[in-house]
């Protein structure tokens, strides 16, 4: 679907796309191109129905460290600013919302926005030579690219602050001992590693993906109208074909072969 020279290379790989952010030589920063690509990129792919997963990763020694800082300049106008910002909005409203699995592959520094957009995944895969920090207070910035939402979600408030305010360097190992990330695989073997998983994660039923959806409802719904949902997240998972292949194989005492509706 795209060519090694672009700063964004998507791959298909049946029911899973990998988003491989493509700068190594800037650390895979976030260029106006990355962001332009992610903005049709990302809506293209989680209205796909055949695409069941997605993994973001990033190419070269580095996952993504946040904007281009050598390529910023001083205080500008407000109205530019918030311009810039919500400029990216949109895709990434769609990534947190998509009830397709989002899995992030972070094979080496994670940074400022690219911290954030690490915690945007469903399920964070970390090699041991990756590490995390805000970097935002060291220029004198807020949090974004959402980091301030999704972090203390995982990690709890508390947490969430110190590494925030502080812009303390989180390595690998701690971040899997805080929870942060869902799996650790070794340097050499994690790109083999991130992509076994992320097929696993792409063979999954719609179970998975309305699982999803009950996942991110339960964060900001009353426990009430979350069981109401609930209910009629079930009642359309019972109809789906997958959990009819699903009792089949039970029956047949054979491994399901689910395809995602």
């Amino acid at each position: 679907m795209s060519n090694a020279s672009e700063e964004l290379v998507v791959q298909q790989d049946e029911g899973l796309v990998i988003l491989r952010l493509n700068r190594p030589e800037r650390l895979n920063a976030l260029s106006p191109g990355i962001l332009k690509r992610m903005e049709s990129e990302v809506p293209r792919l989680v209205s796909t129905p055949h695409v069941r997963a997605i993994m973001l990763t990033g190419a070269g020694r580095a996952f993504c460290a946040g904007a281009d800082v050598g390529s910023m300049a001083g205080p500008s106008n407000a109205e530019a600013i918030l311009a810039g910002m919500r400029s990216y909005h949109p895709w990434l409203k769609a990534l947190w919302a998509s009830e397709k699995l989002v899995i992030t592959a972070v094979n080496g520094a994670a940074a400022g926005g690219g911290f954030g957009l690490a915690m945007m995944g469903d399920l964070i895969l970390a090699s041991e030579h990756a590490f995390f920090k805000a970097a935002f207070t060291t220029l004198g910035l807020a949090a974004d690219f959402g980091l301030a939402f999704t972090l203390p979600r995982v990690v709890g408030a508390t947490r969430a602050a110190e590494m925030l305010f502080g812009d303390r360097r989180v390595d690998a190992r701690e971040a899997l001992a805080i929870g942060m990330i869902s799996r650790l695989f070794p340097a050499e073997s994690f790109a083999a590693d991130a992509l076994e998983f992320a097929r696993a994660m792409a063979r999954t039923p719609r179970g998975a993906q309305l699982t999803k959806r009950l996942l991110r409802l339960g964060q900001t719904e009353a426990f009430a109208r979350y069981l109401e949902i609930e209910a009629q997240t079930q009642a359309e998972a019972f109809q789906s074909g997958d959990f009819i292949e699903g009792i089949t194989a039970f029956r047949e005492h054979r491994t399901p072969v689910f395809q995602g509706r």
